[in-house]
């Protein structure tokens, strides 16, 4: 199975803008994203498409690969069916570019569910991790999902969800960790489709999918690493690397 890992790399945000050439202790969010990725050795390619040039600048001259993407986009997915169209391979995982510290379990366990008898249907997967800290469930920044028996994704919501009304059951929240894994239909279907109405509502790529009627199987994981959202996610990505000693 070729799979492909293609990071979108906008350098304008709404939060914080410029933030994927943020420095978190000496070395810029994109590029710790991209050496995250490579490092994991599951991929036959790894490449960062981006609308900057200051981005490819500075993933090529540390080595790496970075495409410049032609077209304006809203989402990143877009950004990488533009580059993925021309690429051959099985499966093509769209890693954040606001992810630094992606790691090869969740990742591999993610390609897993492409395999075997079980996974020959699943066209689109995804990560999810629990989250406990009621800040941080509280929190738009952190996209919530509703699994199904089956790990099926049933919705993705900024707001919480599920709606604790029952208080005398332990509800489970899953965090949406940020990184896809499409077959190349699926992807492609997904760029062909205009922004559907949740989608656009949420801000949340993946309800285009769920809108057009195709399932979304989620991995759960351990995952344990900071996605960059604002200026204050630098400092808790630091204390993450001195927890754990990364350089």
């Amino acid at each position: 199975m070729k799979a492909i890992a293609l990071i979108p790399a906008r350098l304008g945000a709404t939060r914080f803008p410029s933030k994927l050439l943020a420095p978190v202790k000496g070395k810029s969010v994109i590029r710790r994203t991209y050496e995250s990725a490579t490092a994991t050795g599951l991929f036959d390619e790894v490449i960062v498409v981006t609308d900057s040039d200051e981005i490819m600048d500075e993933i090529q001259k540390h080595g790496g690969k970075a495409v410049k993407s032609k077209g304006v986009y809203e989402s990143g997915t877009d950004r990488i069916a533009e580059i993925a169209e021309h690429l051959e391979g099985d499966i093509f995982v769209n890693v954040q570019g606001d992810e630094p510290f992606v790691q090869k379990q969740p990742l591999e366990q993610l390609l897993n569910l492409f395999k075997g008898s079980d996974g020959a249907s699943v066209q689109v997967a995804s990560l999810v991790q629990v989250l406990t800290d009621p800040e941080l469930i509280a929190d738009p920044n952190y996209v919530k999902v509703a699994l199904a028996l089956n790990n099926d994704a049933l919705f993705f919501s900024r707001s919480v969800i599920p709606y604790p009304r029952n208080k005398e059951i332990e509800i489970p929240y899953y965090e949406h960790i940020g990184v896809y894994a499409f077959r190349k239909d699926a992807l492609m279907k997904f760029t062909n489709w205009p922004m559907t109405p949740l989608e656009s509502a949420e801000k949340v790529e993946c309800l285009r999918f769920l809108e057009h009627g195709i399932p979304m199987r989620m991995g759960i994981t351990q995952y344990m690493g900071v996605e960059i959202d604002t200026p204050e996610d630098i400092t808790r990505a630091e204390a993450l690397m001195e927890k754990n000693g990364w350089v």
